[in-house]
């Protein structure tokens, strides 16, 4: 009989080695360490080789679904994990950030409001700018998610748009449907440009403009950002939006698929609860991430204990941490982010999961070394893990999943039906 499998993905934990070491080969890991002892590992890239994607699009690839045929941009799924509709033709989904902005030159001062945003706060300035109307018989609705983060719908009563319109976000470029981090932005807010010669496209940009600058009149006068700028903290000012969609994506069920019974996800972000909704998997919710692990994890924990308990053959984790000390450059954090995940989530779950019955596999959705502070096209270490399989390194990290005769695959899309396969032939 084939186990059940875990899927934990580690956003952000991988990283690109300085003086031979990085933070996943210095963190104490007990847990993965045990799991290492009967395990095979190597290397995948996440999308493509030299592509620094973004965690939407990483994700979907290592559930085994090729982006170029299923990716719709990652506004749709963001839509869709926090139970928001698209009107197909008619509304176009962004995911958006709450940013500070200096108004007069339109410099961005910070894209993330310093990670200060409290969600009371983003919840009113969401509710001042939802509903707005636009031009063109058209309008905003805005949904605050988690922190900085939103999502915005761009739609028309009677004009059809398009998707086909750039990031007004400089941080992520725009090809195709994909979005790709910038290594050095001119961080100044753009306007939008249509990527079709489409009127549907350059309708579009014009309602996205004129929302964009709608915005910065309204919430820079707001009182959550008086009462911010009195605190001398940074003004939630303006709108960064990106990943344009105009569609929920059609997939077919990851259980008929890969032959899984039932599938299941942990996740805590609006993003990955719609990935994993759009593949067919039960979502079982947690709170949004506290900036504090320890906190955190054991309520992860549970959740996916409780969906092994209750008959899952697949599961998804989705566990935040190393990624944001990445993108600040903090070697340090990084490492004490992986130790965090280690100690509150590995450890105490395979103690409460029979390892001949369970296998699980662990990797990254993508690397953000902390030389870089941005996502990188690296490509990214995985172990599968199962008492089945003969001996293992003893250890995950970048070092030694770089060994002679591992694997690496070119696309994450490859990284499960490979291991689906490896498990069928150990059996």
């Amino acid at each position: 009989m084939a186990p059940r499998l875990i899927l934990l993905i580690l956003d952000g934990a991988a990283d690109r080695p300085v003086d031979g070491v990085t933070p996943l080969s210095e963190a104490r890991t007990p847990g993965l360490d045990a799991l290492a002892e009967h395990a095979v590992c190597g290397f995948h890239y996440p999308v493509a080789p030299g592509i620094a994607p973004e965690s939407d699009l990483a994700t979907l690839s290592l559930l085994g679904y090729e982006p170029e045929k299923y990716y719709t941009g990652r506004g749709p799924l963001e839509a869709l994990g926090i139970g928001l509709s698209i009107k197909a033709g008619y509304e176009v989904a962004f995911r958006a950030n709450f940013a500070t902005i200096d108004p007069a030159t339109r410099r961005i001062i910070d894209r993330r409001v310093g990670r200060s945003l409290g969600s009371e706060e983003a919840r009113s300035l969401a509710a001042a700018l939802d509903g707005m109307e636009l031009g063109e018989n058209g309008y905003a609705l805005v949904r605050a998610t988690v922190g900085h983060r939103a999502v915005v719908v761009i739609g028309s009563r009677e004009s059809r748009l398009s998707a086909a319109v750039s990031n007004i976000d400089p941080a992520y470029v725009r090809k195709g449907l994909i979005s790709e981090a910038v290594s050095s932005p001119e961080m100044i807010l753009p306007r939008c440009k249509p990527l079709e010669d489409t009127e549907e496209a350059r309708r579009t940009c014009r309602l996205v403009d004129e929302f964009v600058d709608k915005s910065i009149e309204i919430l820079e006068n707001h009182p959550v950002n008086a009462e911010r700028a009195r605190r001398g903290l940074l003004k939630a000012n303006a709108m960064l939006l990106r990943d344009a969609g105009d569609r929920i994506p059609e997939m077919p069920p990851i259980t008929s698929r890969f032959g899984f019974s039932s599938a299941a996800s942990v996740a805590e972000m609006p993003v990955e609860i719609g990935i994993a909704r759009a593949a067919g998997m039960r979502a079982y919710r947690v709170s949004p991430p506290s900036g504090d692990l320890a906190r955190d994890l054991p309520e992860r924990l549970e959740a996916a204990v409780k969906a092994l308990e209750e008959g899952s053959q697949f599961l998804y984790v989705h566990l935040k941490g190393p990624d944001e000390p990445g993108h600040d450059g903090d070697f340090e954090r990084k490492k004490n982010a992986i130790e965090l995940i280690d100690e509150y989530f590995v450890r105490p779950l395979i103690e409460r999961i029979d390892l001949d019955d369970v296998a699980v596999l662990v990797t990254s959705d993508h690397a953000t070394p902390w030389s870089l502070r941005s996502h990188s096209g690296d490509p990214v270490p995985w172990m599968l893990s199962w008492r089945r399989l003969p001996g293992g390194p003893g250890e995950f990290n970048e070092i030694v999943c770089g060994k002679r005769g591992s694997k690496t695959l070119e696309h994450g899309w490859l990284l499960l039906p490979y291991v689906v396969d490896t498990i069928r032939r150990a059996q």
